[in-house]
């Protein structure tokens, strides 16, 4: 189990060293600033959502009340994933298609079927 660690932490050395795309999932092309500090904004507010969905509950609210914020964080959400998917086709699938690796192609469906 230890050889693994070992071929693990080299694959996230190597990552760091050139940016590119390995075995342990980071980005090949970072995010811009501004991208990043918009899914920063986006991510925020659904954890306050969430935080508030926690008060409401401590209020004892009405049922439909917190549903109601239930569904709100959902579609944040599931808009939040929709922006990441689009920018992984964008970025990272191009990528990998350009080096030759059709697989990535498998994975983008996998991915889209975890967010139906």
């Amino acid at each position: 189990m230890a050889e693994g660690n070992t071929t693990n932490q080299q694959e996230r050395k190597e990552c760091a060293g050139n940016g590119a795309c390995c075995g342990c999932h980071q980005k090949g092309t970072p995010r811009g600033e501004r991208e990043l500090k918009g899914l920063k904004n986006r991510l925020n507010r659904m954890t306050g959502q969430l935080s508030g969905i926690g008060k409401m509950l401590d209020e004892n609210r009405y049922c439909g009340d917190v549903l109601t914020q239930i569904a709100a964080v959902e579609s944040a959400l599931q808009s939040f994933a929709y922006v990441i998917l689009q920018e992984h086709m964008e970025t990272c699938v191009v990528e990998e298609i350009r080096k030759g690796n059709l697989a990535v192609v498998d994975e983008a469906v996998e991915l889209m079927k975890k967010l139906k």
